[in-house]
């Protein structure tokens, strides 16, 4: 994942403000380690944090494109599981391209079709994109809001950043928790109401939605809704449905110029993608795929069957491990590292979340990190 920040002033912004910026990018260094990049104008202050998946020599950001005598500024966290269609349909256009990324595809189709871009986008996404020909900020956010992203309108300008943590770093954005926000923490915990931040100024742009501002205001609004109909095919047709849009949409996650690996739990999400992924890396010839287990110490010792869960994921996991014979990591987390994390997850989440179930995947996660980037 990628990190971003940034804001829109109505009046103006200058070079002497970066160092607000450079706070609130800091905040953010866990969400990407490998670059950090900064783009400031008269009206806007953009700011990444990256953690390179695709083209890490030339996917730099902020990235900016010129297009008829205009410039075009994107910031953007997430992945397009479709960049090879859109990159084909954007070079029918005579669209050419600098690099291999999915974020100059993004930027592209903005540039092409403007805020319509959102109907083609297949993936998961937050971003910024700053046009410098009518002189607007777009932002938008993915279609189940996979990839997080919260603004505050104060102080004559609109703040954003992918967590409240970055927005909490500005000066002009006080740490007060009010009552709708408690509500949160103790009726809905470990969720949120949609498009609520939890802090009295702070705002989540919710899935589904972009958000523009510019000298004539902000405007939010909805492009995608889920729909409801009623469901007439057969069950044959049905299976092989499934099968083929599952299929194709872990076969698309796969893509990526880093390390990849699966988490496997022995559960029939996690085998099902396992499997998918075992059998893509083999007709790619990528190798054989790494997956990762987490248990907790002395759990073989102390596990008892029950009504809720008849089975140890031990038993699945190394099932699915022989047959599509992976790389397996067992990984162990015991009672002190579960503990000493707590504190951190929450700072991570920005609230209080699943306590130890927080913890340990925050402890698994750093785990697969030293192997792999994508999982």
């Amino acid at each position: 994942m990628c990190g971003i920040a940034g804001w829109f002033h109505w009046q103006q912004t200058s070079v002497a403000q970066q160092s607000v910026l450079q706070q609130m990018t800091d905040t953010l260094r866990h969400r990407g380690t490998d670059d950090q990049g900064f783009f400031i104008n008269h009206h806007v202050a953009f700011s990444h944090q990256r953690l390179a998946v695709i083209d890490p020599e030339n996917g730099r950001q902020p990235m900016t494109v010129d297009y008829l005598g205009a410039r075009y500024t994107i910031i953007y966290n997430g992945e397009l599981y479709n960049t090879a269609e859109l990159r084909r349909e954007l070079k029918r256009s005579h669209v050419t391209f600098k690099t291999s990324c999915d974020t100059e595809v993004l930027l592209q189709a903005y540039v092409r079709w403007g805020k319509t871009c959102l109907d083609r986008l297949n993936g998961i996404f937050a971003f910024a994109i700053w046009d410098e020909y009518n002189e607007e900020l777009f932002l938008a956010r993915d279609r189940l809001g996979v990839k997080p992203l919260f603004y505050s309108e104060v102080g004559g300008q609109l703040l954003f950043a992918s967590e409240i943590k970055a927005l909490l770093a500005h000066p002009k954005i006080e740490p007060v928790v009010d009552l709708e926000g408690m509500a949160d923490i103790f009726g809905l915990g470990p969720s949120r109401t949609p498009g609520s931040g939890i802090f009295k100024q702070i705002h989540e742009l919710r899935a589904g939605h972009a958000l523009t501002v510019s000298t004539q205001g902000v405007r939010v609004w909805r492009y995608w809704q889920v729909e409801s109909r009623e469901h007439t095919d057969s069950y044959e047709d049905t299976v092989s449905a499934v099968r083929d849009l599952v299929t194709d949409a872990i076969r698309r996650q796969l893509v990526s110029d880093v390390p990849v690996s699966t988490f496997l739990s022995g559960g029939l999400d996690s085998s099902a993608i396992t499997a998918i992924a075992a059998n893509y890396f083999n007709e790619t010839s990528q190798g054989t795929l790494p997956t990762f287990s987490i248990d907790y110490e002395g759990n073989e010792h102390y596990f008892k069957t029950n009504h809720f869960q008849p089975n140890s994921d031990a038993d699945f996991k190394s099932i699915v491990a022989s047959q599509y014979a992976t790389d397996h990591r067992d990984c162990f987390i015991g009672e002190k590292d579960l503990a000493h994390l707590l504190k951190e997850a929450v700072e991570l989440r920005d609230q209080p979340g699943m306590a130890d179930v927080d913890s340990s995947l925050l402890w698994f996660c750093r785990q697969v990190k030293k192997e792999t980037t994508v999982s």
